[in-house]
């Protein structure tokens, strides 16, 4: 068996057990709880210990488990359609195979793209079609089937269509992009959120209490609880993996105990070896960070930017947030100064979507250091201000009936697109003739500055001002 993060698991942790086959969205969670302590070997990551065995212990997706949604009819056993699960890691999309498996006590095959070929993916189809004989329909889970060769989906096609096999694919890319277009149409595509602060810490609340966790042996205290739901990133495994890894050395440290071991901040930090950030994503420290990066990239100093940006990513910010703001700021504070600044920008935020982290960080620290270290230049937004401020003033005038358009039969007796003189029949490819309406014509809305690549444009937007307007 497979775990959703590629990593080979113990016998029996995604079977579904006989008993577990009629476990839906049981009230009773404490009896859930026992038979899950009752088969999960020692030793046992507490990410798979915490695993939710009902339908009212997921956390977050709500937008895919609401009443009626296609996902909870397939985890309560009423829908039948096989599913791609697209979304970051950890955030459920294991949890949420195994539920749909044992709904109506389907049996469940787990598979990794990283390890399973053609042959593999045969013999499970075939396993399933022997069960169907029986009766008994077949879940096959495929963590990073977006790493399966052509070859290797389309030897699902078959059984997909047929429902010889109820494929729950997990994929961390978009799937538009890397399921063959044949297994995409013949399966619902649904997209899993990152958790918010409040899921984790739920989830972080239930492992200290639950005795598939601690058994409430420690308690977190506030600054830690913060900190540990700022590293998890919206990622359910890492968070219980760095309680896990912080709690572990807080026991050992208090040894025998007559109450719960309290676990804070400083054992958090030592255990998980990264420093806490004060960072909140959607507090006033997003703000005043991304704020603090664009201007010391503004400012031209790329050691500060460079602080900011890691200071950023530390904290688990987006990647596409930060992405984002690098391309509209390529065009607001370089522009033409360094045309390049904005291709920089922009093949970053392409290698976010396409890498993802931690590799992609690299773009964002090179376009980072391009574009403080670049020449700038408020010319183009200025301008482009200028001119959208005499459009809103009203100053929009006709355009001139040489510029409109002549592809039409009448254009000519209305006069429009005569007079036109084509700039390419000149030596020089450029021509006096009126572009702008009549009430703006002379006014000049760019205006080059002397830095970089402007200095050059400048001398030549003057020799096209004076030849266009004679």
């Amino acid at each position: 068996m497979v775990a959703e993060d590629g990593v080979v698991a113990e016998d029996g942790l995604f079977e579904a057990t006989p008993e577990e086959s009629a476990i839906v969205d049981e009230p009773d969670v404490v009896s859930v709880a026992e038979r899950a302590l009752s088969s999960v070997p020692p030793g046992t990551p507490l990410a798979v210990r915490m695993r939710p065995l009902a339908l009212g212990e997921v956390v977050g997706q709500q937008h895919l488990l609401g009443p009626g949604a296609p996902l909870r009819r397939m985890v309560e056993g009423s829908g039948a359609a096989s599913v791609l699960l697209y979304g970051p890691p950890g955030t459920g999309k294991t949890t949420l195979a195994s539920l749909i498996s044992g709904a109506t006590g389907r049996r469940f095959e787990a598979l990794s793209a990283l390890s399973a070929g053609v042959k593999e993916v045969r013999g499970v189809i075939e396993l399933a079609r022997r069960r169907l004989l029986n009766g008994e329909q077949t879940v096959l889970f495929i963590d990073e089937v977006h790493r399966f060769s052509k070859t290797q989906q389309d030897a699902l096609l078959a059984a997909v269509e047929n429902r010889i096999v109820l494929l729950v694919g997990a994929t961390t890319e978009n799937p538009s992009f890397s399921v063959v277009s044949a297994l995409l149409s013949r399966s619902l595509v649904l997209q899993l959120q990152s958790l918010t602060a409040a899921d984790v810490q739920e989830l972080l609340e239930r492992a200290v209490a639950d005795e598939r966790g601690f058994g409430g042996a420690i308690a977190i205290d506030d600054d830690a609880m913060e900190h540990l739901v700022r590293l998890a990133a919206g990622d359910a495994r890492r968070a219980l993996t760095a309680l896990e890894a912080a709690a572990g050395a807080a026991l050992d440290t208090a040894g025998d105990s007559s109450g719960p071991v309290v676990l804070d901040l400083a054992t958090v930090e030592a255990s998980v070896d990264k420093a806490a950030v004060r960072y909140d994503r959607a507090g006033d420290q997003h703000y005043d960070v991304i704020s603090a990066f664009i201007k010391s990239i503004r400012g031209s100093d790329v050691d500060a930017a460079l602080h900011y940006l890691a200071r950023m990513l530390t904290a688990g910010e987006d990647p596409r947030f930060i992405a984002r703001r690098l391309v509209v700021h390529a065009s607001e504070d370089i522009g033409m100064a360094d045309p390049m600044a904005l291709q920089t920008a922009t093949a970053a935020a392409q290698a976010v979507q396409l890498i993802g982290m931690p590799e992609a960080r690299l773009a964002l620290a090179q376009a980072t250091i391009h574009l403080a270290t670049a020449p700038k230049s408020g010319a183009v937004i200025a301008a482009l201000g200028a001119a959208m401020a005499d459009v809103a003033a009203g100053k929009s005038g006709l355009v001139p009936p040489h510029l409109r358009d002549g592809h039409y039969k009448g254009a000519e007796q209305l006069g429009n697109a005569v007079g036109y003189k084509y700039p390419h029949d000149t030596r020089d490819g450029v021509l006096r003739q009126q572009y702008p309406p009549d009430d703006l014509v002379g006014v000049d809305y760019y205006q080059p500055t002397a830095h970089g690549n402007e200095r050059e444009i400048a001398d030549r937007v003057s020799k096209l001002r004076r030849i266009v307007r004679g």
